[in-house]
């Protein structure tokens, strides 16, 4: 499996010549879902569902397909029938040719004046696991957990401890498009061996576009 990070929240993921996309949103490249057969979508906020780009892609590739939660699934399903399939935690589908399974319920606590929305994460072919904006545990073996490193709703302290708790081969950063080039040094610093560390896991700090194989 072929992974690569773009801008903020947004993942691309390739195997066996089709493409998988998770969290295409408003702070992820203009062209972030075209090229997907399947795209995945944890919740409705901008930076994580923007319409068009998801039109985007939809509309570049007919066959391909959307899942994600109630809350998206009824703002762009009457425009494309029988592609977007509504999904929660619990459930387990089959997305361009990736294996899916669905954890979690709702966002992490912004403030408590403020309404909680749903939320769910990914765990792709019992591997990759992208929470979306939440710290979910899979519970199961992750050998790579996308870390949403920097957000309204937490601290790098809740982040190296969700590291820790499950305890993966790597941890990829996600959720970084508010963090300054001034700022990135001293995640890497409280994430990697040289601070309190996240137990053993590789911390990966990948720039858009780049790739890995996993």
């Amino acid at each position: 499996m072929k992974l690569t990070k773009q801008s903020h929240a947004c993942v691309r993921l390739e195997k066996d010549g089709r493409t998988l996309v998770i969290d295409p949103g408003g702070f992820s490249e203009e062209d972030a879902a075209v090229g997907a057969d399947a795209v995945l979508v944890t919740h409705e906020h901008p930076d994580h569902f923007d319409e068009h780009r998801l039109r985007a892609g939809l509309e570049a590739n007919p066959a391909a397909e959307l899942w994600t939660l109630r809350s998206v699934a009824e703002r762009i399903s009457a425009a494309f029938p029988g592609r977007v399939h509504t999904v929660g935690e619990g459930d387990t589908f089959t997305a361009a040719g990736f294996d899916v399974q669905v954890h979690g319920q709702l966002h992490a606590v912004i403030h408590p004046d403020i309404p909680r929305i749903t939320n769910v994460g990914y765990l792709v072919d019992g591997s990759v696991f992208h929470p979306g904006d939440a710290l979910t545990l899979p519970g199961q073996p992750v050998e790579t957990l996308m870390v949403p490193v920097m957000a309204p709703w937490n601290k790098v302290s809740e982040v190296i401890d969700y590291v820790r708790e499950i305890g993966p081969r790597r941890a990829i950063d996600i959720h970084d498009a508010l963090l300054t080039d001034l700022a990135r040094p001293v995640y890497d610093r409280m994430l990697g061996p040289d601070g309190p560390g996240v137990a053993g896991a590789d911390h990966m700090r990948m720039a858009a576009g780049q790739s890995i194989d996993l």
